[in-house]
């Protein structure tokens, strides 16, 4: 095959079908990272065929939940490189389901980039010597925070694992659909504060939900008291449980009238432009808090995990862990940025390339994986 004629096959498997717009922005990004590096052939592993050829430019989707090893084995045959995530998929609970077609791919003798993973909890024994083993066998790995290296190295890999950081952070605005500001009453002229719940369950085991859902009623009876803003909660997974969360914090608040939980269905690159309009941001969710960083938002980060304590280091917006935050603390920190607003935002004007930086990493990782391959007789 002449050079001008290559055309690369890669195979993306994540947690991918809709489930999380964080996750989609991870996908988004690694498929425009990659397109605009070489000629190539994508294949995604989802969840929810139906919602990833609608969501992503992509050549083909695998079911990859409802086939067995023998029905799935072709896909990833057919393969010149199977990547592994990104994202917070090697846990407990799902790191043997996200690492059956890792295992077939090293069986098939298909090169295998683990891509900007975070990992953790890893506390059963088996499960660590399972991820371990298998991302021993890897041709390379890329991790997102310095927490999951320590995570992964604790359960037993070996091999050299590189700290990039997430590929959302390389996502670009799109446009809204028309009129979306005044469907979601962000229109108003008033101050906007995004919020962002999420679910406890298997990768957030320890989350006490009256506990952290009383503690962001009090902060956004304070944000409507005492600056006159509306609070926005922004859901990642509509199709979960973060619209029940949401609401149930909103029960919480003297002022449920002060607040709205986003309606429309949305992009993550949508989502990323209506997050330009808030005035401040409070929240859980990873991507939340990068979609915020992105725009420039002054933020407050409540980790819930080393993924997001990791990312507010990059930042230089460190935060104690979210079971050690009272009512009274969280107030005290809304009143500093608030007042500091245009600190905060210089803050992350400064963090923000080196982490785009080493996001790009990733990309370049898996194109010189590819050519590597290419130029091997």
């Amino acid at each position: 095959m002449n050079s001008e004629d290559l055309v690369y096959r890669v195979g993306i498997s994540g947690s991918y079908g809709g489930f999380n717009l964080g996750d989609e922005a991870i996908l988004e990004s690694i498929i425009t990272e990659l397109r605009s590096s070489v000629p190539v052939r994508i294949t995604v592993f989802s969840r929810n065929p139906d919602d990833t050829i609608r969501r992503h430019p992509v050549d083909k989707v695998v079911p990859v939940r409802d086939l067995t090893r023998s029905e799935i084995r072709p896909e990833v045959e057919d393969l010149d490189l199977f990547i592994l995530g990104g994202g917070g998929i090697l846990y407990d609970a799902d790191a043997k389901t996200y690492l059956r077609e890792v295992e077939i791919a090293h069986e098939a003798g298909v090169p295998v980039m683990v891509y900007a993973v975070s990992a953790g909890p890893l506390k059963s024994q088996s499960i660590q010597k399972l991820v371990g083993d298998m991302l021993d066998k890897s041709a390379v790995i890329t991790v997102r925070e310095r927490g999951a290296k320590r995570v992964l190295e604790d359960a037993g890999v070996g091999c050299e694992i590189i700290v990039t950081a997430d590929p959302a952070l390389l996502l670009s605005p799109k446009p809204l659909p028309e009129n979306a500001l005044m469907r979601e009453h962000m229109d108003g002229g008033e101050r906007l504060v995004g919020m962002s719940v999420r679910e406890p369950g298997p990768a957030a085991p320890d989350i006490d939900i009256d506990y952290y859902h009383s503690l962001l009623a009090n902060a956004a009876d304070y944000i409507i008291d005492r600056y006159g803003a509306r609070v926005v909660f922004v859901p990642m997974e509509r199709s979960e449980q973060d619209m029940q969360h949401s609401h149930a914090v909103i029960a919480k608040t003297l002022k449920p009238q002060s607040c709205t939980v986003l309606a429309g269905e949305y992009t993550p690159g949508q989502l990323l432009t209506l997050m330009k309009h808030f005035d401040f941001a409070l929240g859980m969710r990873l991507h939340f808090l990068i979609f915020a960083a992105l725009q420039e938002v002054p933020f407050i980060g409540l980790p819930y995990s080393t993924k997001v304590m990791y990312f507010l280091k990059d930042m230089n917006f460190e935060f104690p862990p979210l079971r050690l935050v009272n009512a009274g603390r969280l107030i005290a920190y809304i009143d500093r940025v608030w007042d500091s607003k245009d600190s905060f935002r210089d803050r992350i004007a400064k963090a923000l390339p080196e982490m785009k930086k080493r996001a790009c990493k990733n990309n370049r990782i898996a194109v010189s994986l590819l050519e590597r391959m290419h130029r091997q007789p």
